[in-house]
């Protein structure tokens, strides 16, 4: 077995949709919500990008059955983004069309700077036909703040994580020091102005700051959610739950887990560093 294989083991649910099911409704059994992502980007052709597709109306209709507590999470790149922006529009549309129907709720993940732009020109055009659904803002880039200040003005729900892809220093800070303070900055300014943020975090000192804040603040536990990764601070996660916090933890399942963690762990030094350090820690 590789040092991958045994790392995925932890951090990824399974390969089939059956395996994730089984990891959400034991964290829903300890009052933990869930986000799953089918693993894969960078899809080149319309048939598998429908197919992709296909396979998120499929789990949307599973969680429904099984009554689970369970959002979804996409990529665009996965969806078509690289066919073309309408044919993207058009294949997502009918992911969020059944997960309307369900009464469920899907967020727009973020890749990659090259495709900010883009993805949150869709967000914008998808929330006015379905406004039950999110995106994501990374806090390590400069554009950061004007972006969360246009979604907040929208009234659409953002996750803030920190941005696990390597970013040139033009348009992002490299300094983790500085991520964390626009992090924290960012985060003031969800909770302030934001509609019910995510807050994407496993750094304690950034949790507690962001729990100092909504105190002083008066923000209810209500208003807003921590979100983690699978396999990753487990303590943490049920610690928070059973202090009234909200928690949600984005399960990951697929067959696409080693080319997904091969190039989060090229594009920089601190994603290995950050999987294998927890690797050994609840």
């Amino acid at each position: 077995m590789s040092i991958l294989t045994f790392l995925a083991r932890r951090f990824i649910a399974g390969e089939k949709i059956e395996d994730a099911l089984k990891v959400i409704r034991k964290l829903n059994q300890n009052g933990i919500t869930t986000t799953l992502d089918i693993l894969g980007e960078n899809v080149k052709s319309e048939q598998e990008a429908a197919q992709k597709a296909d396979n998120y109306i499929q789990a949307l209709e599973m969680i429904d059955k099984e009554k689970l507590n369970s959002h979804a999470s996409i990529k665009l790149t996965q969806m078509g983004l690289d066919v073309s922006d309408g044919f993207c529009y058009d294949n997502v549309s009918r992911i969020f069309e059944k997960a309307a129907s369900l009464n469920n709720f899907v967020r727009v993940d973020m890749e990659g700077s090259d495709y900010t732009g883009r993805t949150l020109d869709l967000v914008y055009r998808w929330h006015e036909a379905f406004p039950k659904m999110g995106t994501v803002i990374q806090a390590m880039l400069f554009r950061s703040l004007e972006d969360i200040k246009e979604l907040n003005r929208r009234k659409i729900r953002v996750r803030l994580c920190k941005g696990a892809y390597r970013e040139p220093k033009q348009i992002a800070f490299q300094d983790r020091r500085d991520i964390n303070t626009n992090f924290l900055t960012l985060t003031k300014l969800l909770l302030r102005e934001g509609v019910y943020p995510a807050i994407g975090t496993h750094d304690e000192k950034l949790i507690e700051a962001t729990r100092e804040f909504a105190q002083k603040e008066g923000i209810g536990k209500d208003k807003y959610e921590f979100q983690m990764l699978y396999g990753i601070r487990r303590g943490l996660q049920l610690r928070l739950t059973q202090e009234g916090y909200n928690v949600r933890v984005y399960v990951p399942y697929g067959t696409h887990w080693l080319p997904y963690y091969l190039r989060r762990l090229r594009e920089k030094r601190e994603n290995l560093l950050f999987f294998i350090s927890n690797f050994f820690r609840d």
